[in-house]
């Protein structure tokens, strides 16, 4: 049986034959995670299905630029009781970066959020017991390496925290692997060190999802 782009196979007289996907996979749900009903109305989406049984369960959200990843996020963790943390990891380089901070807390406006500021250090932030979402570990990476950081020891001290979290934490980071291959060593260096971020946070985490155009695509379902 020969493997037919784009997930097909053909079959013995060299037929082309469409692959059996799974439902997961096939019943696609609309940002922010709601479905839409027969009439065509959206329906609110279900948290309990989004958000796994367990109490201390670890969801990573990848997703390009403009995906909505942090909506999404901030959906699942507003369903769960306050207080929610923040774990704001950027820092302001500029007027733009300034500005785009400004309006992420402006969307936090509502009471509720407790928001840290941890631009390298954020397991500190994590020992609490309250639900977390850090947004994103893509800027936490870039503060490492432009900062000269040990990449593998932060790694090994965020994961040594996770390991302890009693209650759920949701975990931004931007796919940055899907495009052409960078033109200079230190892009290629973060473009490396990121792939291999997501895949050991993707290993341990309890659901997995990938955000494209807003809508969450679960790559890894809760058990």
């Amino acid at each position: 049986m020969l493997p037919c782009e784009p997930g097909g196979s053909r079959s013995k007289n060299n037929h082309f034959r469409t692959a059996r996907l799974p439902a997961r996979i096939l019943k696609i749900k609309s940002e922010p995670g709601g479905s839409r009903s027969a009439d065509g109305a959206l329906a609110k989406p279900d948290i309990q299905r989004h958000n796994t049984h367990m109490t201390n369960a670890l969801t990573l959200i990848l997703g390009g630029a403009r995906s909505g990843k942090t909506r999404y996020a901030e959906t699942l963790i507003k369903a769960l009781p306050q207080p929610w943390a923040y774990v704001a990891t950027a820092e302001i380089w500029d007027q733009e970066m300034a500005e785009r901070i400004a309006r992420h807390q402006a969307d936090r406006s509502e009471q509720g959020w407790l928001t840290f500021e941890a631009p390298v250090e954020i397991w500190h932030a994590l020992e609490g017991n309250s639900p977390v979402l850090v947004d994103c570990l893509t800027l936490w990476l870039t503060n490492l390496m432009l900062g000269e950081h040990d990449i593998e020891v932060a790694l090994a001290r965020l994961e040594a925290v996770l390991d302890k979290r009693t209650a759920p934490t949701f975990l931004v980071a931007n796919e940055v692997g899907l495009g052409i291959v960078p033109d200079n060593k230190l892009a290629r260096d973060f473009r490396d060190h990121a792939g291999r971020l997501h895949q050991r946070l993707a290993a341990r985490a309890d659901r997995v999802v990938l955000m494209v155009a807003g809508l969450p695509l679960v790559v890894k379902p809760s058990a």
